[in-house]
């Protein structure tokens, strides 16, 4: 059993890093095409700074040829969820171990992504520069240590669950989803604003601190509950 866990952790690992590092790869071809477009629509934007975002309206008028590709973008995001979730399913032969592999190949993938972009062209210059994280539904932002952190988190907890079952009843399962809700909510809640062009407001550390903590607190008291039936 310890050499299976060993095995698909290994490779899950494995992926992910060099998943984050093809994804590192895609971004940074994607500023280089959007950088000189940025800077004709925000000639006083600091270099580095992904903020304010080109509207469509704007990227329509400075490069009307450019406009295609934030579908083919968004489509490209679901399609790297499609892999990490075809990954972890390929890796694990039980229903109950799909999401701690998904966890561990999606959270090595996101942090490794900032390591390799680091790496590539410096960026990001602090873990409080903030990044654009998804586009799917809306865009999700957030200061570039709020996403390391949950990477961490689900690194470790579903490296912990892959090797020994946790079991989870309906009150668990109600803290992990409220948190990941809350986590979600502090990525999301100024997309309107971000949409329409605006810089960041205040990241809200209150609100993902209270996702993290909560959903954090539930896989442990599972965890618990589980080796203590597992010694009886």
């Amino acid at each position: 059993m310890h050499t299976k866990w060993r095995r698909i952790a290994t490779g899950l690992l494995l992926f992910g890093i060099s998943f984050g590092y093809v994804e590192a790869a895609v971004v940074l071809y994607l500023r280089t095409l959007y950088e000189p477009i940025r800077l004709r629509v925000n000639s006083d934007r600091t270099t580095g700074d992904l903020f304010p975002l080109i509207t469509r309206d704007q990227l329509h008028i400075a490069a009307p040829g450019s406009v295609r590709l934030v579908g083919a973008e968004v489509v490209r995001e679901a399609a790297t969820l499609l892999m990490l979730s075809g990954v972890a399913l390929a890796a694990t032969d039980g229903r109950k171990l799909w999401l701690p592999a998904f966890a561990i190949a999606f959270g090595t993938w996101d942090l490794f992504y900032y390591v390799f972009l680091k790496v590539l062209v410096g960026w990001p210059a602090s873990l409080l520069t903030w990044d654009v994280l998804f586009l799917i539904p809306v865009p999700w932002a957030a200061p570039v240590l709020a996403p390391v952190i949950v990477s961490v988190t689900i690194i470790v907890t579903g490296l912990v669950a892959l090797r020994r079952s946790v079991r989870m009843n309906g009150l668990h399962c109600f803290a992990l989803s409220l948190g990941g809700c809350l986590i979600v909510l502090s990525f999301v809640g100024d997309f309107p604003n971000i949409l329409a062009g605006g810089s960041p407001h205040r990241f809200p550390w209150a609100v993902f601190a209270s996702g993290e903590l909560l959903g954090v607190s539930a896989f442990l008291h599972a965890y618990s509950i589980s080796t203590k039936l597992n010694q009886l």
